[in-house]
């Protein structure tokens, strides 16, 4: 049993009366042959590494390889539990982790890379602050993580996550697609307002380029993991309030496929262009490298 689109995932849910974590599991265990225990014991356990990656970040000293990040996930953690945040406590929360994490893979820390190391904040900023804000528990959150694996496989199967060939719409894009798509479920959405608020997460970030300053997975990148994370909690919102995306899911991957080799090899991942091509990207390429 497996699904290539959103369009035959959508069928499949109809057919087996399920939601979109029950039809991957049963992707999972039917045509990949593993058991169901197997499965969700794997799941559990990344998810406690993202967890321990967001509490590293919160209460460790970290120094990235290149010195361009460290410590910004602490200091939106104290400024949001000093004040009232701009953005409301749940985004401030998914802001924060998912930057934190970012800071434990740029120091060589364990991460899960969801679905890349480069856009590996998002998922677990978005599902520890829904988490905690909604008290969902850590089962349920496992079984959303199923349904990320649905929308991230559609992602690789039927485009690319690469950021050195589809730019980070690819990364930060795809991983924001799958933590709208998980975010709607827990929330009561049906698999079509899962599917509808991915494809809104995706056309929201559409031509996102990837243009690491030095090369480096820090900046921009920690950032825009906080913009993935704070898009994907918008595109939930918006489809749970009945909102259909005009672009249907399938096309929006079609999409964001052609935009990203179509963008120009300099703001794929190269760091040529775009932040890493300004004077002071340069300056700060040269001061790491030493050329």
């Amino acid at each position: 049993m497996d699904f290539s689109s959103g369009a035959a995932l959508l069928s499949m849910c109809e057919q087996n009366y399920c939601t979109i974590s029950q039809a991957m599991l049963l992707r999972e265990t039917e045509h990949m042959g593993g058991s169901r225990e197997d499965v969700l014991e794997k799941l559990s356990a990344s998810y406690e590494i993202m967890k321990q990656a967001v509490h590293k970040s919160l209460t460790e000293q970290l120094i990235s390889m290149g010195g361009l990040i460290g410590g910004e996930a602490q200091k939106l953690q104290t400024r949001r539990l000093r004040t009232a945040p701009v953005c409301g406590q749940t985004t401030a929360k998914a802001i924060a982790y998912a930057m934190g994490v970012l800071e434990v893979n740029a120091s060589m820390g364990l991460i899960v890379a969801a679905p890349t190391a480069g856009s590996s904040g998002v998922i677990p900023g978005v599902f520890l602050a829904v988490q905690e804000e909604f008290g969902f528990t850590d089962e349920q959150m496992v079984d959303a993580l199923l349904n990320t694996g649905a929308v991230g496989y559609l992602f690789t199967r039927n485009a690319t996550i690469a950021g050195a060939e589809g730019g980070c719409q690819a990364e930060v894009g795809t991983a924001s697609a799958m933590a709208a798509s998980a975010v709607t479920q827990l929330m009561g959405g049906s698999p079509e307002q899962c599917l509808s608020a991915a494809a809104m997460a995706i056309s929201n970030l559409l031509g996102l380029v990837c243009d690491p300053v030095a090369g480096l997975v820090e900046s921009p990148c920690q950032t825009r993991n906080a913009i993935g994370a704070s898009n994907a909690l918008i595109s939930a919102e918006i489809s749970l309030s009945g909102i259909r995306n005009l672009i249907p899911f399938d096309e929006m991957v079609e999409a964001m496929y052609r935009v990203g080799r179509s963008l120009p090899f300099e703001l794929r991942e190269t760091a040529l262009g775009g932040c890493a091509g300004t004077p002071t990207g340069c300056t700060l390429c040269k001061r790491i490298l030493g050329t």
